[in-house]
């Protein structure tokens, strides 16, 4: 019997997941009653039939009744505010996120508090594969390479939902209270020592979820935690001073000689030149502009989103 007080969180926001409710709730407290001390469900239900959920929970037994605590959202946020509920309401020493997906195997809770023993404050399941159409593999792709090159944080794109996390993590983690959050990014923002645990179940869309908002919460990661749209700004301003430079080059040339960079023959028409020339060098101030100024706009946003400069994960005494 392990003596740690474990809260497991689970997200209800749809029919599957109140049908699944009962073999999620019976197999969790069979394998938590039999290797843990103390532990708690913490439900939280992101617009879910009420009805529905009180059917399923009220036949069960008092033993697993008692541990149950149900937080009821007033209006449907995202799945990640929905958890933050959750783990706002934690008070274990240890919180599990555990989808319901991995209903039919409850013993990797235990697994993973294992792992959590050997000196790691996170440790999440990690898939095979994430199993989506080729286009939309490509977009993932494209997403979590934006996130590597311009950030510095280390996400594993494989990542599945669950993971155990050790309260400092957990206290260290709800001190970011962003409006727009992207939980994955926000472990790796937090960071304390990290491992994964492999499973064969691939990651799968989750049906509940729509395209329009994992698009929505790819723009919420890309613009909060990396500097990709300052880096692209950056090579616009480049562009454009490369494409001025040919377009006055190209303007002189016809003006002196009738003959444009590709060898064709022109004929000169007085103001053309000196119009091209105005326009190509006001273009690229422009584009700098716009670079500077987003310069500026970065720094008030990571000013206002108010993040530690530092986060301390021990304090050791000889």
């Amino acid at each position: 019997m392990h003596h740690s007080f474990l809260s497991v969180i689970g997200i209800i926001q749809s029919g599957r997941q109140v049908r699944e409710l009962e073999s999620w709730l019976t197999g969790l407290y069979a394998e938590l009653a039999a290797n843990f001390s103390d532990f708690e469900f913490v439900l939280v239900n992101n617009h879910s039939d009420l009805t529905a959920i009180d059917a399923v929970i009220r036949p069960l037994p008092e033993a697993l009744r008692k541990n149950i605590f149900l937080l009821n959202l007033s209006t449907p946020v995202s799945r990640d505010n929905a958890l933050l509920a959750g783990l706002d309401r934690a008070n274990g020493d240890y919180a599990v996120v555990f989808d319901f997906d991995f209903a039919h195997k409850p013993t990797l809770i235990t697994r993973m508090w294992e792992q959590s023993q050997t000196g790691f404050d996170i440790v999440y399941l990690r898939g095979p594969e994430r199993r989506l159409p080729w286009a939309y593999r490509l977009l993932y792709q494209l997403f979590y390479g934006i996130l590597h090159r311009y950030s510095n944080l280390r996400i594993d794109p494989s990542a599945h939902h669950t993971r155990i996390i050790s309260r400092r993590a957990l206290n260290s983690l709800l001190r970011l209270r962003e409006n727009s959050r992207y939980l994955k990014a926000i472990y790796a923002l937090v960071g304390y020592n990290t491992a994964a645990l492999a499973v064969e179940q691939p990651l799968e869309p989750e049906p509940e979820t729509s395209f329009g908002e994992q698009f929505r919460t790819a723009l919420v990661a890309i613009t909060s935690f990396t500097t990709f749209l300052r880096s692209l700004l950056w090579w616009i301003f480049v562009s454009s001073c490369l494409v001025a430079g040919m377009a006055i080059f190209n303007a002189v040339r016809v003006r002196l000689t009738n003959m444009d960079i590709f060898g064709n023959y022109h004929q000169t028409v007085s103001g053309w030149a000196y119009l091209v020339v105005m326009i190509s060098v006001f273009f690229a101030i422009t584009c700098l502009n716009l670079y500077i100024m987003s310069i500026y706009l970065s720094n008030i946003y990571s000013e206002i989103k108010n993040r530690p400069l530092y986060i301390i994960e021990s304090v050791k005494r000889y």
